[in-house]
């Protein structure tokens, strides 16, 4: 079955086309500046590389010239999209309302656009999309698969805020977390590498532009470090992560901006880029650091610390701890930023080994000691496969 995921944002379009079987994956791109320009960035074949500069003023332009590319000329990866047999899309909340993936329907896009309040940025364009692959391709079935689903196993003191109770009955104001796809796949891949599928206590540290730390029981998640949005949490590219409600409200008074323009500061001005001044990259940053620069060096120390604190917690929350792993751009590959987490963690039976760690590679890996009483994994992300498999699972009625 060949599965066409789409990941669409509010200017850009992520695809990819893969068969969730074999796992081959026939071509993979990006269309940015929607709305501005447009350019596409199509990737198939044996590292081919295709990039059209071409005018998409909507998503739907965007979406009919992706199908174009795949079906026709120098792009080309399947003779119709006859060949597309089902369509996997990323849906990032789903509130309380989807606990897994599912068919979509017109109730399941009605029900996401009342949901449009807790992602505002997000969930508009992930409905566009599915509407405008329903319109360009009827009769063939599109599943959603949402970043919050893993978490809604939480328990209900880890989820809830110590607000009044009705905030939480009238406007659904908790935790949600997000990159839950991301961590399913880590969790469930580090059960395989420990040969243990129950009695698991894993933490999955996935870190990247937007990073986020969970804690997975026997395959379930009990808490993780993401809330109500993206900004709580870890200090993340641009991102503020945990600040206290009394340092936000003096700094509105302070510096007199309203609600919009501090959530602007808080989501794109903030996290490293805001400590640093000279990069929300972390290859730019630790570069600085390497030249002397003690804002860079604030900024790596914070971001590891943070991470150190909600792994540490997280050992508390699991009783323990079997496997900590890295996963996404950082976690995957910087080694630097994996061994400063894991110094001091040797009284959590965590014990990085130094060699190991810095040895580069593609492939999922253990980094700890042989002695090492709890495991340490690096294990690349494959969201785009967690999609295309819940896709094929609900069409193929796997999953009922």
């Amino acid at each position: 079955m060949n599965v066409f995921i789409l990941n669409a944002g509010s200017s850009s379009l992520k695809y990819q086309l893969m068969n969730p079987v074999t796992k081959n994956v026939l071509a993979v791109g990006i269309c940015e500046r929607i709305g501005i320009d447009g350019v596409l960035k199509h990737e198939f074949g044996d590292g081919q590389e295709l990039k059209i500069d071409v005018s998409m003023p909507t998503h739907k332009e965007a979406i009919e010239l992706v199908l174009r590319t795949l079906t026709d000329g120098e792009g080309k990866v399947i003779d119709s999209i006859d060949d597309i047999e089902a369509i996997g899309h990323r849906a990032v909340h789903g509130g309380e309302e989807f606990a897994s993936s599912v068919m979509v329907t017109e109730k399941v896009i009605e029900t996401m656009k009342k949901l449009i309040p807790l992602a505002p940025l997000h969930n508009p364009a992930n409905i566009m999309g599915m509407e405008i692959c329903q319109e360009l391709m009827p009769g063939k079935p599109n599943v959603a698969v949402f970043d919050t689903a893993f978490h809604q196993t939480m328990p209900d003191y880890a989820y809830m805020y110590a607000l009044p109770y009705d905030q939480y009955t009238k406007h659904g104001i908790r935790k949600y977390g997000f990159h839950g796809t991301s961590h399913f796949f880590v969790s469930n891949e580090a059960r395989g590498m420990l040969d243990k599928k129950h009695n698991t206590r894993i933490i999955v540290c996935h870190l990247g532009n937007g990073s986020s730390v969970s804690a997975v029981l026997n395959g379930k998640c009990i808490d993780t470090s993401m809330g109500l949005t993206p900004v709580q949490g870890l200090m993340m590219g641009t991102r503020a992560g945990d600040v206290g409600a009394g340092a936000i409200s003096f700094m509105m008074s302070q510096e007199g901006m309203t609600i919009n323009e501090t959530l602007d500061l808080m989501n794109k001005k903030s996290g490293i880029l805001g400590i640093s001044g000279k990069s929300s990259d972390l290859r730019e940053v630790l570069d600085g650091m390497q030249e002397g620069d003690d804002r860079c060096r604030l900024a790596v120390d914070m971001v590891a610390y943070n991470i150190k604190k909600y792994v540490g917690s997280y050992v508390a929350a699991l009783d323990g701890v079997d496997a900590l792993c890295f996963t996404g751009g950082i976690g995957e590959n910087s080694a630097l930023i994996r061994e400063i987490v894991c110094a001091g963690l040797d009284g959590m039976g965590l014990n990085i080994d130094p060699t190991k760690n810095n040895k580069r590679s593609n492939k999922a890996r253990d980094i700890a000691t042989n002695s090492s009483a709890a495991r340490i994994f690096v294990i690349p992300t494959n969201e785009e496969y967690v999609i295309a498999s819940d896709t094929y699972k609900i069409v193929s009625g796997l999953e009922k």
